[in-house]
């Protein structure tokens, strides 16, 4: 039996996946802790994938290996191959006025034109400009830019500072994928090249940056090191989305609906994606596709303290939820807890709306929480869809999809089929199988067991009131 690892180094933690390379099963796997925080040494990530792999029994029997992480984080290196401060990480918000300036010097159309995005704190170009703003000699240092999972590649395979490293600092070594590198603001998943001159803007000076590597191309092999083996051939990595559609299986046509402490939702597309109103991030995926996505800050916590406030659990929740009819007799939740990113409404507070004498139950109040939550998804859905995709089934995923209630008013909320797959670590089980796709040269075909089939329901009445109530919200 062949054997491949997948490992999903996000934000809280590294997960390490080892499965057949054949089936797609999970043979064993490990885990540990990363450190809190929007800014992060990026030592913290060396050291736990080191402790997740040990979790997982080791690599000696694994013959390729895949690195999914986090997005946009930026990894500053300097000509030594020393990480010159702490990586600022996807939701490291202190980019927000570099991300507006680069918005005001470019435009909005220009930058999506040329890169499918438009600037927002999140993405790495915008960590650059506010490390050329706010510590100047720091960027002045800078003789190379990763992203997390890129960096932890590069470490793999042996390079690094001399002292820590057995091949030492190659910079011309780091390679990345298509769909990490298509969110850095410099980068285009239309063209498939880096664009200096944005990197310049961001930046101040040109640096080294990762050669961006095919779907199923190899990026070098292991160096022997403190727990790792010499000799595993490591496969591109991907982005965490990017890794959880490899993982799932989704091909074009279908629509990825995360709901976790953020919410996500992406398509598979066959075209790359452009949207100057920067709704739509227009990503690459990690198959060769394109993987247009919008994200929200509420989701899951929606349940979450609406649940507390109605003094149920989460069971009890979605039975009150579930007792009440389609759009909650009027009772609309537009759940911007904690400002909103799509809309682009950083300020906005949540609000409550339709309770009259009648309306005003604890069942209205619960179900209207899913659906608002649900309904800021599927405006998400419908931005996508303008620029080109054409869904046909949905898959649901995240923490917020164990609730029965969110399954079935998903259903009617987005009127599309719903595919639930049981919960996995979907990140992980992409990137192992992309290292069996560069083993075999061929995209596994993995079945997912288990899946739970709802057939559409559309409900249109849920998304007319939440329209209205959220064209007052945002005034």
């Amino acid at each position: 039996m062949t054997l491949t690892a997948g490992v999903d180094s996000s934000t809280q933690s590294c997960k390490v996946l080892v499965v057949d390379a054949a089936t797609g099963a999970v043979v064993r796997s490990g885990r540990a802790s990363h450190p809190a925080g929007t800014s992060v040494d990026p030592a913290a990530w060396w050291d736990a994938l080191r402790s997740a792999i040990a979790d997982a029994g080791g690599l000696a029997d694994v013959a390729a290996l895949s690195v999914g992480g986090q997005q946009h984080g930026m990894v500053a290196l300097d000509a030594e191959g020393r990480v010159i401060r702490d990586a600022l990480l996807w939701n490291d918000t202190r980019s927000g006025g570099a991300a507006r300036a680069l918005r005001d010097e470019v435009g909005d159309e220009e930058y999506a034109r040329r890169t499918g995005l438009v600037p927002v704190a999140s993405f790495t170009a915008t960590k650059l400009r506010w490390l050329r703003d706010a510590e100047p000699e720091n960027a002045a240092r800078v003789a190379a830019v990763a992203l997390p999972h890129d960096w932890l590649t590069w470490r793999l395979a042996g390079y690094g500072p001399a002292n820590e490293s057995p091949l030492g600092p190659d910079l011309d070594a780091l390679t990345t994928d298509r769909s990490d590198a298509s969110g850095t603001g410099y980068w285009s998943a239309g063209t498939g090249e880096y664009d200096r001159e944005l990197l310049v803007r961001a930046l101040g000076h040109d640096v080294i940056l990762p050669r961006v590597l095919a779907p199923d191309e190899r990026a070098g092999e292991t160096a022997e090191q403190e727990g790792i083996p010499a000799g595993i051939a490591l496969a591109a990595g991907a982005g965490d989305n990017a890794g959880a559609a490899l993982g799932l299986g989704a091909a074009v046509g279908d629509v990825v609906v995360s709901i976790g402490t953020s919410g996500t939702v992406f398509a598979v597309t066959d075209t790359p994606a452009a949207d100057a109103s920067g709704a739509v991030a227009g990503f690459a995926d990690a198959s060769g596709a394109y993987l247009p996505l919008v994200a929200t800050l509420n989701a899951a916590q929606v349940v979450d303290v609406t649940a507390a406030l109605l003094g149920v659990d989460h069971d009890g929740f979605g039975a009150l939820a579930l007792a009440a009819e389609p759009a909650a007799g009027g009772v609309v939740l537009v759940p911007y807890f904690s400002g909103e990113r799509t809309p682009d409404l950083p300020d906005a507070t949540a609000s409550l709306a339709g309770l009259t004498l009648g309306s005003t139950t604890r069942e209205n109040v619960a179900r209207a929480a899913i659906e608002g939550m649900l309904c800021g998804l599927a405006d998400g859905l419908e931005a996508i869809i303008r620029v080109g995709a054409e869904p046909r089934r949905l898959l649901l995923i995240g923490g917020g999809a164990r609730l029965e209630a969110t399954r079935r008013i998903a259903a009617q909320v987005f009127g599309l089929p719903v595919t639930v797959p049981p919960p996995a670590e979907y990140v992980a089980l992409g990137a192992a199988a992309q290292a069996a796709w560069m083993l075999s040269g061929e995209r596994p075909g993995w079945t997912i067991e288990g899946s739970e089939a709802l057939p559409a329901d559309p409900r249109p009445e849920i998304r007319e009131a939440y329209r209205a109530a959220a064209m007052r919200a945002a005034g």
